[in-house]
């Protein structure tokens, strides 16, 4: 499995939708890959001001691997942020989901610790407190997609005064940030995708609507199928998912009988992120191979699903057949 970012936690499961034990113990394989960074307590609002901060002295394009020089004397005790580039996409707010690649470096060695260029897959992590350093949560918002920004971030709203010793990084070096924003998500993302035909009679209908809302979805008054169905609502133009990535998705679950809804990233007012090898059968499988940018329909039997083990406290029956509108909105 792929390098985690030393800047993020380790993504949460879905309640609902973790797997209930597989043999081969695959529902935890996410979660034991990376160590989360420490944590410090919570830092007071930082200043921003607008340096120090080194050169960029190549790779000057948004989205190109950037070499930065060396901090130039003493660091700022405050956050130090500027826009080099500027994008005119959408507004980052906080407790958005961005989508970004960046470089991480020591103020006073130029020491790289950390990049997603070389990994070739972008971050995908959210700007709230818990989920990624305060510097970065402090500084991105107000920022458009397309940007490139530049920081540096003192050790308060770094790792503290421990430091990560993962990184090489002490309780006292400042850190200095590139970051090329590629997207933002939050609640009222949806996919964007191509509209598809929906020509059988048998199989649920799911809205198409791209306002953030949730989708409807009509189940017909007819016998569930005993495979499993994942086919395209809106077909995006993004990469394609694998069975070990994580994904970021809008969703709406109902069971077939009745079409009662049972769960709802809209409802919950909360986008989900999970791995694959961490959900059900019927996910994992609808899931893998389906691009980004898509809604998918995934029609689950009871035996890809929950069969006679459904969640503790949730509205699934045994031997339930489950219709979900998923909504593919990043690979993190």
């Amino acid at each position: 499995m792929r390098r985690r970012s030393l800047l993020i936690a380790v993504p949460a499961g879905l309640a609902t939708l973790a797997a209930c034990g597989d043999d081969d113990g695959s529902d935890s394989a996410e979660s034991a890959e990376t160590p989360s960074p420490s944590a410090p307590e919570a830092a007071p609002s930082p200043k921003i001001v607008d340096g120090p901060l080194p050169k960029i002295t190549a790779g000057v394009k948004f989205d190109e691997k950037p070499t930065v020089a060396k901090g130039d004397g003493e660091p700022s005790k405050d956050l130090a942020v500027q826009t080099v580039i500027a994008g005119n996409g959408a507004t980052i707010a906080e407790n958005d989901y961005i989508q970004a690649n960046y470089l991480g470096q020591i103020w006073a060695t130029a020491k790289v610790f950390d990049n997603s260029y070389d990994r070739k897959t972008p971050l995908v992590i959210q700007l709230a407190q818990g989920s990624i350093i305060d510097g970065w949560r402090y500084a991105l918002p107000g920022k458009k997609v397309g940007s490139r920004v530049l920081m540096a971030v003192p050790p308060t709203w770094g790792y503290g005064t421990e430091g990560n010793s993962q990184a090489g990084i002490k309780g006292t070096d400042t850190l200095v940030f590139v970051v090329d924003v590629q997207g933002t998500f939050n609640t009222k993302s949806s996919a964007k995708g191509t509209e598809t035909p929906q020509d059988d009679a048998n199989l649920p209908k799911v809205g198409t609507n791209t306002d953030g809302k949730a989708p409807s979805i009509e189940v017909p008054d007819t016998d569930a199928p005993t495979k499993l169905v994942a086919n395209y609502i809106l077909e995006g133009d993004g990469p394609e998912v694998g069975a070990q990535d994580s994904v970021l998705v809008q969703y709406k679950g109902v069971l077939w009988d009745g079409g009662k809804e049972f769960d709802s990233t809209y409802a919950n007012k909360q986008l989900a992120s999970f791995g694959l090898t961490q959900v059900v059968k019927g996910w994992a499988q609808g899931l893998t191979g389906k691009k980004v940018g898509s809604r998918v329909l995934i029609v689950i039997p009871p035996k890809l699903g929950y069969g006679d083990n459904p969640p503790q406290g949730s509205e699934i029956k045994k031997d339930s057949t489950l219709v979900f509108s998923v909504d593919i909105l990043a690979k993190m």
